[in-house]
């Protein structure tokens, strides 16, 4: 009986160190676990800072944004181009018709380039040059660029018809809707866009006469005609670079569809700048000092040009576009300074002649 009293008393010896030691190892495994479900709180505590659900804050809309959306680069030329037709009409130069054709001409080009950046947002995305436009990336939304269109429209065709006449307000209104609903959906059919984007950008300087004279004379023209020829080289050289831009966006420009008729048709051009420049004195809208004076600026386009047609490169092209930047406004210049007829000079002449007959 003892030793039965003996074996019984190891065997629960035994099962009692067993427990002992499986206590010991579920605590330890309990304080491991303890530690790391603690230090990936405090860690989760320490680097997410920022709250559980994030709102979205829409950035502010600032008015460089809707200077963008006018491409205030291109408004300013158009405004310029009727600056100078105003300074060339052969009547008096009036001070508040002029600044009421420039406000409502500026207005009319900003509500006819946020309409074409409206219709134009998908082709844009595609395209380097145009895909950080602000209605691409979300500053503004359509309904934005919709609302400054018809604003800045009504507001510049009653700047023009109550500002100045009805005949510039006319020709504004004219060239609103050839812009938007023929110039643009036209860029994705055929090339003939190109020609009806030169007929836009030939009619703000009659609409420059028209503000100064109420009329429309043979110098109006005139100016227009170099308007309209001196698009075709610089748009050619500007997007011969752009031809995978265009392609990619499905846009039927002559560089992408004809390339040969592109170099062609800016060189075509250059000469038909010299040949209107050699009409000015004819029909006296300019001295002869302005065809001496213009000659060579006008040969040297026609060069840049020619070397356009001859080598198509990237860097003859620059070159071409880069020139007729400058080309414009140096033209203007001289049609200006050697305008035939100075109105306000005249009417001086006039009025003292009228003041000695009177004393007489």
């Amino acid at each position: 009986m003892s030793k039965i009293f003996q074996l019984q008393l190891r065997l629960c010896k035994r099962s009692f160190q067993t427990r002992l030691s499986n206590q010991h190892n579920i605590n330890f495994a309990i304080q491991i676990n303890n530690y790391v479900t603690q230090s990936n709180r405090n860690s989760s505590v320490e680097t997410v800072s920022k709250p559980k659900e994030w709102q979205h804050t829409p950035s502010p809309i600032s008015f460089n944004f809707y200077l963008k959306l006018s491409k205030i680069r291109l408004t300013t030329l158009v405004v310029v181009t009727t600056m100078a037709g105003y300074a060339m009409a052969p009547a008096p130069f009036q001070w508040t018709p002029f600044v009421y054709s420039i406000l409502g001409t500026g207005l009319l080009s900003g509500a006819a380039n946020a309409i074409n950046q409206y219709h134009e947002v998908p082709f844009d995305a595609q395209m380097s040059r145009t895909k950080h436009r602000v209605l691409v990336c979300g500053r503004l939304t359509p309904l934005h660029s919709m609302v400054f269109a018809c604003g800045a429209s009504i507001c510049g065709l009653s700047t023009l018809y109550f500002g100045v006449n009805g005949l510039t307000a006319s020709l504004g209104l004219a060239n609103l809707i050839l812009y938007t609903s023929v110039y643009t959906p036209l860029k994705r059919i055929s090339i003939l866009n190109t020609w009806i984007g030169s007929f836009v950008g030939a009619i703000p300087p009659l609409m420059g006469w028209a503000a100064c004279a109420n009329s429309l004379g043979p110098g109006a023209f005139l100016m227009a005609a170099l308007l309209y020829s001196w698009q075709f080289p610089h748009f050619n050289a500007l997007s011969w670079n752009l031809r995978p831009d265009y392609s990619r966006a499905g846009y039927r420009m002559m560089a992408v569809t004809d390339p040969g008729l592109c170099r062609r048709v800016a060189l075509r051009h250059t000469i038909a700048i010299q040949a209107l420049s050699t009409c000015a004195p004819i029909l006296d809208c300019t001295n002869w000092w302005f065809l001496l004076e213009c000659t060579p600026l006008n040969l040297y386009f026609i060069y840049l040009a020619y070397q356009f047609y001859g080598d198509s490169s990237s860097a003859t092209s620059r070159k071409l576009f880069r020139f007729s930047l400058l080309h414009l406004p140096l033209l203007m210049v001289l049609f200006l300074i050697n305008k035939k007829k100075w109105f306000v000079f005249d009417q001086k002449v006039e009025n003292e002649t009228i003041e000695v007959v009177q004393n007489v």
